[in-house]
């Protein structure tokens, strides 16, 4: 069978496959992470990103309309956007679906024009694009399919298998487009994702068996496990509806929804077509789901079953009736001007930051980055007028960015730390009788003072930054590559710290992780001391993963 269009329903199953296909090579996609350190995750970003995606399109069913599809996958991959790829992934799908929404039917001229924007969209996100990345792969795709359409290529079959194709032939290039690519001996992570979203795509349109579920396969013992989780279910009652809008559901408004349903239970889908949303959510007080969503309009379809008896509840209208009166979450401080929001990971490092000033802290950032929704969720704990981000991972800074684009009640700043101490730095500086812009513009400049080396270990043989480096080396990570490397965790500090000092610096702070005990830090303080009399070296316990020591110089 050939395709000269295909339709919403059509495109639907295309998505799902794509995003299933990443899901089946994320774990290939993370090893081809240029640095050998153990938290390479760009496929598991990309993966959770267009995830995030996915359930929103599940749940419009199996006949979607293009507008409400489009909605799904444009918001759903905008909220849950994790890591540079995944947000570049989900500023492809924005570009995308902003064109194609206004389509019942997509054909060869569509899909060029849409993937054309789709590229301008992903460019327009990055400060400073670089080639050889994902948004390469995307550029290389849309050209070839603007080829392809002037040619005079109509059969959608082939016109997807040549860009695939081209797309694969821009991926192995790469490596000639960014030397440390080259070095390590692979190709850009996410332009591998992108290929196989659209692999997956490609499968679908060509009429190949694949399974579009998101549910884990069953296991042995499926019952008994099952019976397991009833027993121990936090939230007992599966509440459904459906609100017939009368007031405006953007997407702030979808947001908010879902957070204040996630607050007050579980297992949360939404689904918005434009004219209706259709709820679920598991919780203790389905009243309070019940009355929120009254607030955008009319409810139909309502449905409560008890979970633990696996039958209808009999009282819905009860429950309506004696609900308890909607309970906005109270603000965690009185209002205030100007409030902080950091990503950190680490007990130590954690309250760290709460005690220099931070309001809220999102766990995360090397080995699991926040999503744009994780972000915008913390805004709203934070009762302030205007709030600085704190990313403390470059890898962080575009879900970010991101969030300061969806955000409409409130001014997110977002300094762009890429490193926990430059976090802290940003903190300190910040001078309470200044205006919000002249701190922003002091904290930028502080943070650039600050130099960082990671110290952790190696996961596999490779060479970068002109070093050869073992599975299981020790590695210092400095803030532009490898400083330094060897089986001897001491040496590696110390020359970690010999590459980032100079003759102006007067400050070494060193936190120390969760794998080092509070001897060993102590001893290692004490080597770093010895090697730079001149200077202050402070010690203080950062509780990380992964990275033994976070090393700064001021």
């Amino acid at each position: 069978m050939s395709y000269q269009e295909i339709d919403a329903k059509m495109l639907s199953k295309m998505f799902l496959a794509g995003a299933k296909n990443l899901e089946s090579k994320k774990e290939h996609i993370n090893e081809l992470n240029v640095f050998p350190v153990p938290d390479g995750d760009t496929g598991t970003n990309m993966t959770m990103t267009i995830m995030s995606a996915a359930k929103e399109v599940v749940a419009l069913g199996e006949e979607p309309s293009m507008e409400a599809l489009c909605k799904a996958v444009s918001s759903g991959s905008l909220r849950g956007a994790r890591g540079n790829s995944g947000v570049i992934l989900s500023q492809l799908f924005r570009g995308f679906t902003k064109v194609i929404k206004t389509y019942d039917r997509l054909n060869v001229s569509v899909i060029t024009e849409s993937s054309e924007r789709a590229v301008e969209t992903a460019y327009k996100a990055v400060m400073k694009p670089k080639e050889g990345t994902i948004l390469t792969v995307a550029k290389g795709i849309s050209e070839k399919a603007r080829e392809l359409a002037d040619e005079g290529v109509t059969d959608l079959q082939d016109f997807v298998g040549r860009v695939l194709e081209h797309g694969r032939y821009v991926l192995s290039q790469t490596p000639e487009l960014l030397p440390v690519l080259k070095q390590a001996g692979v190709v850009d992570s996410g332009g591998q994702g992108l290929i196989e979203v659209l692999s997956g795509a490609y499968d679908a349109l060509l009429g190949k068996e694949v399974n579009l579920s998101l549910d884990e396969p069953a296991q042995e013992g499926a019952k008994e496990e099952e019976e397991k989780a009833l027993a121990d279910l936090k939230f007992g009652y599966h509440t459904e509806f459906v609100i017939l809008l009368n007031k405006n559901f953007n997407v702030k408004a979808e947001m908010d929804f879902k957070t204040y349903l996630e607050s007050v239970g579980d297992h949360v889908e939404c689904a918005c077509d434009g004219e209706t949303v259709k709820v679920g959510v598991n919780t203790n007080d389905p009243g309070l789901a019940i009355q929120k969503g009254l607030k955008f309009g009319q409810l139909n379809e309502v449905k409560v079953e008890n979970l633990r008896l696996g039958k209808d509840a009999p009282a819905v209208k009860a429950a309506q009736k004696e609900a308890p009166a909607m309970q906005e979450k109270a603000p965690l401080a009185p209002p205030k001007k100007v409030g902080f929001i950091a990503i950190s990971a680490g007990d130590g490092l954690n309250e760290i930051f709460k005690s220099i000033g931070v309001d809220y802290v999102i766990e995360g950032g090397q080995t699991m980055n926040p999503s744009t929704a994780d972000i915008l969720d913390a805004v709203d704990k934070v009762n302030a007028e205007n709030i600085f981000v704190l990313p403390n991972n470059k890898n962080i800074i575009l879900a970010a960015r991101q969030a300061a684009e969806l955000m409409t009640d409130k001014n997110l700043l977002v300094i762009p730390t890429k490193t926990i101490p430059q976090g802290i730095t940003a903190v300190i500086n910040y001078m309470d009788g200044s205006s919000v812009d002249e701190n922003e513009e002091a904290m930028i400049s502080e943070i650039g003072r600050v130099k960082t080396g990671q110290v952790t270990y190696a996961v596999r043989d490779t060479v970068i930054d002109d070093k050869e480096i073992k599975k299981d080396d020790y590695m210092g990570v400095g803030d532009n590559g490898i400083l330094a490397n060897g089986k001897d965790l001491t040496q590696v500090v110390l020359n970690t710290v010999e590459a980032m000092a100079d003759g102006d610096c007067e400050l070494i702070s060193i936190y120390y992780g969760s794998d080092v005990t509070e001897q060993d830090a102590e001893a290692m303080q004490k080597k770093v001391a010895e090697s730079y009399p001149g200077m202050d070296v402070e010690l203080q316990y950062g509780g990380q993963p992964i990275y033994y020591y976070l090393i700064s110089i001021e």
